[in-house]
Protein backbone atom coordinates (compact mmCIF):
# COMPACT_ATOMS: atom_id res chain seq x y z
CA UNK A 1 0.00 0.00 0.00
CA UNK A 2 1.30 3.17 -0.86
CA UNK A 3 0.11 7.04 0.18
CA UNK A 4 0.35 9.15 3.15
CA UNK A 5 -1.91 6.79 5.47
CA UNK A 6 0.71 3.61 4.48
CA UNK A 7 0.90 1.58 7.71
CA UNK A 8 -2.49 2.49 9.17
CA UNK A 9 -4.75 -0.73 9.73
CA UNK A 10 -8.36 -0.37 9.18
CA UNK A 11 -11.07 -2.69 10.35
CA UNK A 12 -14.44 -1.63 8.83
CA UNK A 13 -17.60 -2.72 10.19
CA UNK A 14 -20.08 -0.38 8.44
CA UNK A 15 -22.09 -1.26 5.24
CA UNK A 16 -24.39 0.34 2.93
CA UNK A 17 -22.63 3.76 1.59
CA UNK A 18 -21.58 6.16 4.22
CA UNK A 19 -19.03 4.11 6.26
CA UNK A 20 -17.98 2.19 3.13
CA UNK A 21 -17.13 5.42 1.41
CA UNK A 22 -15.21 6.92 4.44
CA UNK A 23 -12.79 3.85 4.71
CA UNK A 24 -12.65 3.91 0.59
CA UNK A 25 -11.38 7.25 0.73
CA UNK A 26 -8.85 6.19 3.69
CA UNK A 27 -7.87 2.71 1.32
CA UNK A 28 -7.51 5.25 -1.31
CA UNK A 29 -4.42 7.06 1.06
CA UNK A 30 -2.94 4.04 1.68
CA UNK A 31 -4.51 2.58 5.15
CA UNK A 32 -4.30 -1.33 4.83
CA UNK A 33 -8.77 -1.35 5.12
CA UNK A 34 -10.23 -5.10 6.41
CA UNK A 35 -13.94 -5.34 5.26
CA UNK A 36 -16.14 -7.29 8.14
CA UNK A 37 -19.40 -8.37 6.18
CA UNK A 38 -22.00 -11.24 7.30
CA UNK A 39 -22.55 -14.37 5.14
CA UNK A 40 -25.06 -12.90 3.29
CA UNK A 41 -22.97 -9.68 2.49
CA UNK A 42 -23.32 -5.71 2.17
CA UNK A 43 -26.66 -5.05 1.27
CA UNK A 44 -25.24 -3.34 -1.83
CA UNK A 45 -23.78 -6.25 -2.97
CA UNK A 46 -27.32 -6.90 -4.00
CA UNK A 47 -29.21 -3.52 -4.51
CA UNK A 48 -28.15 -3.99 -8.42
CA UNK A 49 -27.33 -6.86 -11.17
CA UNK A 50 -23.98 -8.30 -10.12
CA UNK A 51 -21.43 -10.49 -10.88
CA UNK A 52 -20.55 -12.67 -7.46
CA UNK A 53 -21.72 -10.00 -5.24
CA UNK A 54 -20.30 -6.99 -7.29
CA UNK A 55 -22.26 -4.29 -8.24
CA UNK A 56 -20.78 -1.54 -9.36
CA UNK A 57 -22.10 1.01 -6.17
CA UNK A 58 -19.93 -1.99 -4.10
CA UNK A 59 -17.08 -1.63 -6.73
CA UNK A 60 -16.73 2.08 -6.40
CA UNK A 61 -17.17 2.29 -2.67
CA UNK A 62 -15.28 -0.84 -1.50
CA UNK A 63 -11.97 -1.09 -3.78
CA UNK A 64 -9.25 -2.09 -2.74
CA UNK A 65 -10.38 -3.51 0.57
CA UNK A 66 -9.54 -7.32 2.06
CA UNK A 67 -12.84 -9.05 3.04
CA UNK A 68 -13.56 -11.36 5.45
CA UNK A 69 -17.24 -13.13 6.47
CA UNK A 70 -17.48 -13.73 10.17
CA UNK A 71 -20.96 -14.85 12.10
CA UNK A 72 -20.73 -12.36 14.69
CA UNK A 73 -24.27 -13.18 16.07
CA UNK A 74 -22.08 -16.49 17.35
CA UNK A 75 -19.36 -15.90 20.46
CA UNK A 76 -16.54 -17.51 18.62
CA UNK A 77 -17.00 -14.94 15.89
CA UNK A 78 -17.21 -11.24 18.33
CA UNK A 79 -13.90 -13.52 19.33
CA UNK A 80 -12.00 -12.82 16.17
CA UNK A 81 -13.45 -9.43 16.15
CA UNK A 82 -11.69 -8.77 20.08
CA UNK A 83 -8.58 -10.46 18.74
CA UNK A 84 -8.09 -8.57 15.34
CA UNK A 85 -8.95 -5.09 17.27
CA UNK A 86 -5.47 -5.82 19.30
CA UNK A 87 -3.58 -4.78 16.09
CA UNK A 88 -5.71 -2.28 14.32
CA UNK A 89 -5.79 1.43 14.08
CA UNK A 90 -9.25 2.16 13.67
CA UNK A 91 -12.61 0.88 13.71
CA UNK A 92 -15.40 2.18 12.01
CA UNK A 93 -18.84 0.84 12.04
CA UNK A 94 -22.44 2.60 11.30
CA UNK A 95 -24.66 -0.31 12.86
CA UNK A 96 -28.22 1.33 14.25
CA UNK A 97 -27.02 3.00 17.53
CA UNK A 98 -26.99 0.54 20.58
CA UNK A 99 -26.60 -2.19 17.70
CA UNK A 100 -23.04 -2.26 18.17
CA UNK A 101 -22.82 -2.20 21.81
CA UNK A 102 -25.32 -4.99 22.49
CA UNK A 103 -23.13 -6.85 20.12
CA UNK A 104 -20.32 -6.52 22.89
CA UNK A 105 -18.08 -4.56 20.20
CA UNK A 106 -18.91 -1.08 21.65
CA UNK A 107 -15.89 1.54 22.33
CA UNK A 108 -15.64 0.80 25.76
CA UNK A 109 -15.29 -2.98 25.14
CA UNK A 110 -12.67 -1.95 22.41
CA UNK A 111 -10.71 0.73 23.78
CA UNK A 112 -10.18 -1.95 26.91
CA UNK A 113 -8.65 -3.58 24.39
CA UNK A 114 -6.85 -1.29 22.74
CA UNK A 115 -6.41 2.31 24.26
CA UNK A 116 -4.82 3.88 21.20
CA UNK A 117 -7.91 2.83 18.89
CA UNK A 118 -9.30 5.59 16.67
CA UNK A 119 -13.34 4.24 17.06
CA UNK A 120 -16.02 6.26 14.28
CA UNK A 121 -19.60 5.29 14.44
CA UNK A 122 -21.89 6.79 12.09
CA UNK A 123 -25.69 7.17 12.52
CA UNK A 124 -28.24 9.00 10.91
CA UNK A 125 -29.20 11.21 13.68
CA UNK A 126 -26.67 10.42 16.53
CA UNK A 127 -26.91 8.32 19.93
CA UNK A 128 -29.91 10.20 21.64
CA UNK A 129 -33.12 11.98 20.99
CA UNK A 130 -36.69 11.61 19.26
CA UNK A 131 -35.23 10.21 16.13
CA UNK A 132 -32.79 7.87 17.09
CA UNK A 133 -33.66 4.89 16.42
CA UNK A 134 -35.86 5.27 13.61
CA UNK A 135 -34.14 3.70 10.30
CA UNK A 136 -32.40 6.33 7.93
CA UNK A 137 -31.51 6.34 4.53
CA UNK A 138 -30.04 9.27 2.31
CA UNK A 139 -33.23 11.02 1.34
CA UNK A 140 -34.91 11.02 5.08
CA UNK A 141 -31.88 13.07 6.06
CA UNK A 142 -31.69 15.37 3.15
CA UNK A 143 -35.27 15.96 4.13
CA UNK A 144 -34.97 16.90 7.75
CA UNK A 145 -31.44 19.44 6.49
CA UNK A 146 -33.88 22.11 4.49
CA UNK A 147 -31.71 21.12 1.10
CA UNK A 148 -35.06 20.03 -0.26
CA UNK A 149 -36.85 23.26 0.36
CA UNK A 150 -34.03 25.03 -1.18
CA UNK A 151 -33.86 22.80 -4.05
CA UNK A 152 -36.89 23.25 -4.53
CA UNK A 153 -37.26 27.22 -5.12
CA UNK A 154 -39.26 29.26 -3.51
CA UNK A 155 -41.90 28.94 -5.58
CA UNK A 156 -41.95 25.07 -6.51
CA UNK A 157 -42.19 21.84 -4.03
CA UNK A 158 -39.15 20.51 -2.19
CA UNK A 159 -37.40 18.59 -4.13
CA UNK A 160 -34.86 15.91 -3.46
CA UNK A 161 -30.72 16.43 -4.57
CA UNK A 162 -30.14 13.53 -7.43
CA UNK A 163 -27.47 11.94 -5.56
CA UNK A 164 -26.56 10.61 -2.57
CA UNK A 165 -25.57 13.63 -0.77
CA UNK A 166 -26.14 12.98 3.15
CA UNK A 167 -24.33 9.35 2.80
CA UNK A 168 -20.97 11.43 0.84
CA UNK A 169 -21.03 14.35 3.20
CA UNK A 170 -21.05 12.11 6.28
CA UNK A 171 -17.84 10.09 4.43
CA UNK A 172 -16.16 13.03 3.98
CA UNK A 173 -16.63 14.38 7.37
CA UNK A 174 -15.67 10.75 8.81
CA UNK A 175 -12.64 10.15 6.93
CA UNK A 176 -11.27 13.60 7.86
CA UNK A 177 -12.14 13.01 11.34
CA UNK A 178 -10.67 9.86 11.66
CA UNK A 179 -7.45 11.41 10.44
CA UNK A 180 -7.77 14.22 12.79
CA UNK A 181 -8.01 11.64 15.57
CA UNK A 182 -4.69 9.84 14.35
CA UNK A 183 -2.89 12.65 14.17
CA UNK A 184 -3.74 13.51 17.54
CA UNK A 185 -2.91 10.28 18.59
CA UNK A 186 0.34 10.61 17.22
CA UNK A 187 0.53 13.69 19.28
CA UNK A 188 -1.12 12.30 22.75
CA UNK A 189 -0.74 8.68 22.28
CA UNK A 190 -4.43 8.62 23.03
CA UNK A 191 -7.08 6.99 21.17
CA UNK A 192 -10.61 8.32 21.11
CA UNK A 193 -14.19 8.07 20.35
CA UNK A 194 -15.65 9.97 17.04
CA UNK A 195 -19.21 10.53 16.25
CA UNK A 196 -20.40 11.46 13.02
CA UNK A 197 -24.46 11.81 12.10
CA UNK A 198 -25.29 11.89 8.53
CA UNK A 199 -27.71 14.84 9.73
CA UNK A 200 -25.14 16.91 11.44
CA UNK A 201 -22.76 16.55 8.57
CA UNK A 202 -25.32 17.26 5.86
CA UNK A 203 -26.65 20.88 7.54
CA UNK A 204 -22.67 21.82 8.34
CA UNK A 205 -22.18 21.79 4.69
CA UNK A 206 -25.03 23.51 3.64
CA UNK A 207 -25.42 25.91 6.63
CA UNK A 208 -23.19 28.85 5.29
CA UNK A 209 -25.84 29.18 1.57
CA UNK A 210 -28.91 27.33 2.70
CA UNK A 211 -29.23 29.23 5.89
CA UNK A 212 -28.74 32.84 4.98
CA UNK A 213 -31.83 34.05 5.56
CA UNK A 214 -32.31 32.28 9.20
CA UNK A 215 -28.67 32.75 10.55
CA UNK A 216 -29.82 36.03 12.68
CA UNK A 217 -31.26 35.02 15.90
CA UNK A 218 -33.56 38.81 16.17
CA UNK A 219 -34.85 38.97 12.68
CA UNK A 220 -37.59 37.37 10.81
CA UNK A 221 -37.38 34.04 9.76
CA UNK A 222 -37.35 33.79 5.65
CA UNK A 223 -37.57 30.27 4.31
CA UNK A 224 -33.90 28.69 3.86
CA UNK A 225 -32.64 30.16 0.10
CA UNK A 226 -28.88 29.53 -1.41
CA UNK A 227 -27.34 32.44 -1.93
CA UNK A 228 -28.14 32.53 -5.95
CA UNK A 229 -30.75 29.91 -7.49
CA UNK A 230 -28.74 27.57 -9.33
CA UNK A 231 -31.15 26.64 -12.06
CA UNK A 232 -31.99 30.35 -13.14
CA UNK A 233 -28.55 29.86 -13.88
CA UNK A 234 -28.44 27.12 -16.69
CA UNK A 235 -29.52 28.39 -19.80
CA UNK A 236 -30.58 25.77 -22.95
CA UNK A 237 -28.46 27.06 -26.26
CA UNK A 238 -29.18 26.66 -29.64
CA UNK A 239 -27.63 23.18 -29.26
CA UNK A 240 -27.26 22.44 -25.77
CA UNK A 241 -27.14 23.86 -22.35
CA UNK A 242 -24.43 26.29 -20.42
CA UNK A 243 -23.89 27.65 -16.65
CA UNK A 244 -23.25 31.32 -16.80
CA UNK A 245 -23.07 33.96 -13.37
CA UNK A 246 -21.85 36.77 -13.21
CA UNK A 247 -21.42 38.14 -9.37
CA UNK A 248 -18.39 41.12 -9.01
CA UNK A 249 -19.12 44.42 -11.09
CA UNK A 250 -16.55 43.22 -13.55
CA UNK A 251 -18.05 39.94 -14.04
CA UNK A 252 -21.14 41.84 -14.84
CA UNK A 253 -19.83 44.28 -17.27
CA UNK A 254 -18.76 41.28 -19.15
CA UNK A 255 -21.95 39.56 -19.24
CA UNK A 256 -23.80 42.88 -20.34
CA UNK A 257 -20.61 43.38 -23.25
CA UNK A 258 -21.09 40.13 -24.03
CA UNK A 259 -24.70 39.74 -25.06
CA UNK A 260 -24.80 43.49 -26.19
CA UNK A 261 -27.04 44.73 -23.47
CA UNK A 262 -24.99 47.50 -21.85
CA UNK A 263 -28.13 49.46 -21.00
CA UNK A 264 -28.59 46.62 -18.28
CA UNK A 265 -25.89 47.66 -16.27
CA UNK A 266 -28.19 50.30 -14.42
CA UNK A 267 -31.03 47.55 -14.15
CA UNK A 268 -32.48 48.31 -10.71
CA UNK A 269 -32.88 45.09 -9.58
CA UNK A 270 -29.63 43.75 -10.79
CA UNK A 271 -26.62 46.28 -10.45
CA UNK A 272 -25.20 45.53 -7.13
CA UNK A 273 -23.75 42.12 -5.97
CA UNK A 274 -26.57 41.62 -3.51
CA UNK A 275 -29.22 42.02 -6.84
CA UNK A 276 -27.72 39.64 -9.10
CA UNK A 277 -27.21 36.73 -6.45
CA UNK A 278 -30.87 37.58 -4.90
CA UNK A 279 -32.90 37.90 -8.58
CA UNK A 280 -31.22 35.33 -10.56
CA UNK A 281 -35.14 34.59 -11.79
CA UNK A 282 -35.13 38.45 -13.34
CA UNK A 283 -31.30 37.39 -14.85
CA UNK A 284 -32.98 33.89 -16.41
CA UNK A 285 -36.26 35.45 -18.00
CA UNK A 286 -33.76 38.43 -19.56
CA UNK A 287 -30.96 36.05 -20.51
CA UNK A 288 -32.71 33.07 -21.39
CA UNK A 289 -34.06 33.95 -25.47
CA UNK A 290 -30.61 35.63 -25.74
CA UNK A 291 -28.59 32.83 -25.29
CA UNK A 292 -31.23 30.42 -26.87
CA UNK A 293 -29.84 32.39 -30.30
CA UNK A 294 -26.78 30.44 -30.82
CA UNK A 295 -24.14 27.71 -30.04
CA UNK A 296 -23.14 26.59 -26.43
CA UNK A 297 -19.62 27.06 -28.07
CA UNK A 298 -20.02 30.64 -29.33
CA UNK A 299 -21.15 31.97 -25.73
CA UNK A 300 -19.27 30.13 -24.02
CA UNK A 301 -15.97 31.50 -25.97
CA UNK A 302 -17.73 34.77 -25.80
CA UNK A 303 -18.52 34.99 -22.00
CA UNK A 304 -14.94 33.45 -21.44
CA UNK A 305 -12.90 36.60 -23.63
CA UNK A 306 -15.40 39.04 -21.07
CA UNK A 307 -14.72 37.43 -18.24
CA UNK A 308 -17.51 35.80 -17.13
CA UNK A 309 -17.59 32.41 -15.20
CA UNK A 310 -18.99 30.14 -17.59
CA UNK A 311 -18.87 26.38 -18.83
CA UNK A 312 -20.91 23.32 -20.13
CA UNK A 313 -23.92 21.74 -18.76
CA UNK A 314 -23.16 18.28 -19.86
CA UNK A 315 -24.59 14.84 -19.27
CA UNK A 316 -22.78 11.90 -16.62
CA UNK A 317 -21.81 9.90 -20.11
CA UNK A 318 -20.02 12.80 -21.30
CA UNK A 319 -18.14 13.26 -17.90
CA UNK A 320 -15.45 10.84 -18.82
CA UNK A 321 -14.76 13.16 -22.46
CA UNK A 322 -14.23 16.22 -21.25
CA UNK A 323 -11.07 18.06 -22.41
CA UNK A 324 -10.68 19.49 -18.60
CA UNK A 325 -11.38 15.96 -17.18
CA UNK A 326 -9.25 13.86 -19.33
CA UNK A 327 -6.25 16.50 -18.42
CA UNK A 328 -6.68 16.24 -14.61
CA UNK A 329 -6.46 12.63 -15.07
CA UNK A 330 -9.47 11.80 -13.34
CA UNK A 331 -10.99 8.95 -14.76
CA UNK A 332 -9.29 5.96 -14.63
CA UNK A 333 -10.09 2.89 -16.42
CA UNK A 334 -9.13 -0.75 -14.96
CA UNK A 335 -9.86 -4.09 -15.92
CA UNK A 336 -11.29 -6.14 -13.28
CA UNK A 337 -10.84 -9.82 -13.75
CA UNK A 338 -14.57 -10.84 -12.85
CA UNK A 339 -17.10 -8.10 -14.44
CA UNK A 340 -14.50 -6.64 -17.28
CA UNK A 341 -13.22 -3.03 -17.88
CA UNK A 342 -14.65 -0.19 -15.20
CA UNK A 343 -14.25 3.57 -15.12
CA UNK A 344 -13.42 4.61 -11.37
CA UNK A 345 -12.58 8.17 -10.09
CA UNK A 346 -8.97 8.52 -8.39
CA UNK A 347 -8.23 10.09 -5.12
CA UNK A 348 -9.21 13.64 -5.38
CA UNK A 349 -6.39 15.50 -3.58
CA UNK A 350 -2.85 14.46 -5.46
CA UNK A 351 0.11 14.66 -2.77
CA UNK A 352 3.68 15.20 -3.99
CA UNK A 353 5.48 13.03 -1.83
CA UNK A 354 3.31 9.87 -1.22
CA UNK A 355 0.71 9.75 -4.10
CA UNK A 356 -2.49 8.37 -3.33
CA UNK A 357 -3.89 5.72 -5.60
CA UNK A 358 -6.47 3.18 -6.13
CA UNK A 359 -4.82 0.58 -4.32
CA UNK A 360 -7.16 -2.61 -5.98
CA UNK A 361 -10.54 -4.07 -7.13
CA UNK A 362 -12.90 -4.66 -4.52
CA UNK A 363 -13.51 -7.78 -3.14
CA UNK A 364 -15.84 -10.74 -3.01
CA UNK A 365 -17.30 -11.78 -0.25
CA UNK A 366 -14.90 -13.42 2.70
CA UNK A 367 -12.29 -13.46 -0.64
CA UNK A 368 -9.60 -12.84 2.11
CA UNK A 369 -10.76 -14.55 4.66
CA UNK A 370 -7.89 -17.12 5.35
CA UNK A 371 -5.40 -14.57 4.58
CA UNK A 372 -6.44 -11.94 6.83
CA UNK A 373 -6.63 -14.81 9.42
CA UNK A 374 -3.41 -15.98 9.31
CA UNK A 375 -2.57 -12.10 9.15
CA UNK A 376 -3.79 -11.68 12.95
CA UNK A 377 -1.63 -14.84 14.05
CA UNK A 378 -4.77 -17.15 13.83
CA UNK A 379 -3.05 -20.59 13.56
CA UNK A 380 -4.16 -23.15 10.69
CA UNK A 381 -5.70 -25.59 12.96
CA UNK A 382 -7.77 -22.51 14.40
CA UNK A 383 -8.58 -21.01 10.53
CA UNK A 384 -9.79 -24.82 9.54
CA UNK A 385 -12.13 -25.17 13.06
CA UNK A 386 -13.27 -21.99 12.48
CA UNK A 387 -14.47 -22.87 8.65
CA UNK A 388 -15.56 -26.22 10.02
CA UNK A 389 -17.67 -24.82 12.13
CA UNK A 390 -19.52 -22.39 10.26
CA UNK A 391 -17.98 -19.11 12.00
CA UNK A 392 -15.92 -17.76 9.06
CA UNK A 393 -16.62 -18.32 5.48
Amino acid sequence: MTGPLSGFRILDLSAVLSGPLATTSLCDQGAEVIKVEAFTGDVIRHTQSSQDGLTTLFVSSNRGKKAIAIDLKTDAGIGIIKRMVQDVDVVVQNFRPGAIERMGLGYDVLRAINPAIVYCSISGFGSKGPYVNRRVYDPIVQGLSGINFVQGGPDGPPQMIQATLADVVAAITASQSITAALLSREKTGEGQHVTVAMIDALISLTWPSAMVGNMMVDREAREPRAPYRGNDLIFKTADGYITAAAVSESEWQGLCQAVGREDWLQHERLNTPAGRTTNTRTLSELLSPIILTKSSRHWLELLDRNGVPCGRVITCAEVPDDEQIIVNELIEVLDHPIIGKIRQSRPAARFSATPAKIQGFAPRLGEHSKEILAQFGFSEDEICDLFASDIVR
